[in-house]
């Protein structure tokens, strides 16, 4: 790894810590909840290289690491800020050895207190943000705009997302995804998500996702994720491990 790749990863960590999900989201999903971090308080989630682990097609790469901030601020918001570091195993000519991609940095808003809030009915939220260029990859800037629904019963807790997006490219994007959660108070508790995107000049994606999140503490979960998708011709396995870190700043215990 040059000083130039290893400066460009820890800046896009640096921005994540300092600055704080469409984007990478709520782990280990692609979609994301109708929720955000309380005001002064850091959601860090990381999935840590080599436990990352890509195959599209022929080719395979690790993801080592993928990071996501989360920084809440008063008015029911917060502040997103994401990067991930993929290192291919297997390219082309001409082609790097690894790249900084997937970067963004968005606002969230929730438009209406509900369950996950600990009030009645449905959590409503949208995010909004700007698609940054990637280093040594996709270059471009774009954007995007989610809402988000969010419900819990006894039973299970379902996140629905919609996201339009301008990409890097500046082709219109469209997101529909769903995530499927077991009974919030379980330990350990299974996971599923469902989704399906559509580029403009691209062909079609499907993914479907089955994992279980750990929760150690109120404020730190480990989750672990198998992802199995169809792009176009190609398809897609994912392997996705990592972490949720909550933490205070500047604020009493």
């Amino acid at each position: 790894m040059s000083q130039a790749e290893r400066l460009a990863t820890a800046t896009a960590l640096c921005a994540a810590l300092a600055a704080a999900d469409p984007a990478f989201a709520l782990r280990p999903f692609d979609s994301t909840d109708a929720d955000v971090a309380a005001p002064g308080e850091l959601e860090l989630e990381l999935e840590l290289g080599p436990a990352g682990w890509l195959r599209q097609g022929s080719k395979r790469a690790l993801i080592a690491p993928a990071a996501v901030g989360n920084f809440g601020l008063p008015g029911d918001r917060e502040l997103v800020a994401q990067g991930r570091r993929e290192v291919a195993l297997d390219r082309g000519p001409g082609e790097p050895r690894s790249s900084i991609d997937e970067n963004g940095v968005f606002m969230k808003q929730v438009l209406r207190r509900g369950v996950l809030q600990d009030a009645s009915g449905p959590s409503v939220a949208t995010e909004y943000g700007v698609l940054l260029p990637s280093v040594r990859g996709e270059g471009g800037t774009g954007a995007s705009v989610a809402w988000i629904v969010s419900q819990r019963t006894d039973a299970v807790t379902v996140h629905l997302n919609a996201v339009f997006a301008w990409t890097r490219k500046h082709e219109s994007d469209l997101f529909l995804g769903a995530v499927f959660e077991a009974p919030n108070g379980w330990t350990v508790r299974p996971v599923a998500e469902v989704f399906g995107e559509q580029t403009s000049a691209s062909p079609r994606t499907t993914s479907r996702l089955a994992g279980a999140i750990w929760r150690v503490s109120q404020d730190l979960s480990f989750d672990a994720g198998i992802r199995g998708a169809h792009e176009g011709g190609e398809n897609v396995r994912e392997l996705r491990l990592g972490l949720t870190w909550i933490f205070s700043l500047g604020k009493e215990p």
